[in-house]
């Protein structure tokens, strides 16, 4: 399955996208798409439903974050060799961990708004994976089965404020509007395989990022099992897996977002998302 939200931003209803590409409406089956929805349980009731039976969504509009109700927004850094490389980093022998915060989720197609006095905006196409029921301590041959599906998100980042102020990542990863996803939470029976994925990126139409999630360093089994170690991972919990190499900060010499840029990008089997990147304005924040 399919599952998306849409409507205007704190109004979105939930749906699905059927095999023909139309919106369905859940609304009248499901007040929203929520951490139970997520649940082994509550995805074997949304199986079982006909979706020929939905209303379709002739002009669903603006898409929304696909879930709502996220706990914690996770991310892995340097997790492609690559990626590693052009930032003139050793590959890491443990994943690299930093978080996102819940303030930048983002609708897939929504303005990017660059921070006050930014001056290195960046971006990152990842896999995420969102989590279907309680891990703790999983072990990697059942580390899969803890997984409700997968997303494209756009790791957006402010590399002087990551990089160059001091204290960890997350003050430059955590910025309003700096976490697309979507459009779609797609559920694990229709991926299969999450190291089979190719995923890229363009900047105003020039291809910055092109990658495959086989050169992930850690893959997502991996990384549910070693999470599951430090934190209690619970139904709506967010991970994003790191970027293959293309970033702006890696070329030659360093590209930055800038007003009026547009990104695209896109994920096999996951979607497509763009941004226009705007100047700092309260109006695209509220």
């Amino acid at each position: 399955m399919k599952l998306l939200r849409f409507g205007p931003k704190g109004q979105e209803k939930p749906g699905l996208l059927d095999a023909d590409g139309n919106v369905r409406d859940l609304s009248g089956v499901l007040v929203d798409i929520t951490p139970q929805t997520l649940s082994p349980q509550g995805l074997v009731a949304l199986r079982a439903l006909d979706p020929a039976t939905l209303p379709v969504v002739k002009s669903p509009g603006r898409l929304g974050v696909p879930f709502t109700g996220l706990g914690k927004f996770l991310a892995v850094g340097l997790n492609y060799s690559d990626h590693a490389a052009e930032a003139g980093l050793d590959a890491p022998s443990e994943p690299v961990l930093f978080t996102k915060w819940e303030n930048c989720l983002n609708g897939p197609n929504d303005p990017v708004v660059l921070p006050k006095n930014a001056v290195k905006g960046d971006w990152e196409v990842e896999l995420g994976f969102v989590i279907g029921k309680t891990a703790r301590y999983v072990p990697i041959e059942d580390a899969l089965d803890y997984v409700a599906g997968y997303c494209l998100v756009n790791d957006v980042s402010e590399r002087e404020y990551q990089i160059e102020r001091g204290g960890t990542w997350d003050k430059g990863k955590g910025f309003d509007t700096f976490g697309p996803v979507g459009p779609w939470l797609v559920t694990t029976d229709e991926i299969g395989d999450p190291q089979q994925l190719g995923l890229w990126l363009d900047v105003n139409g020039v291809r910055r990022q092109t990658g495959h999630t086989s050169k992930m360093i850690f893959s997502v089994a991996y990384l549910v099992h070693y999470m599951s170690q430090f934190a209690t991972l619970k139904p709506g919990d967010l991970v994003t897996t790191g970027t293959p190499p293309g970033v702006g900060l890696g070329q030659k010499p360093p590209v930055f977002l800038k007003p009026g840029d547009v990104m695209h990008l896109g994920i096999d089997g996951l979607g497509e998302q763009t941004q226009e990147v705007r100047a700092y304005d309260t109006r695209w924040l509220d």
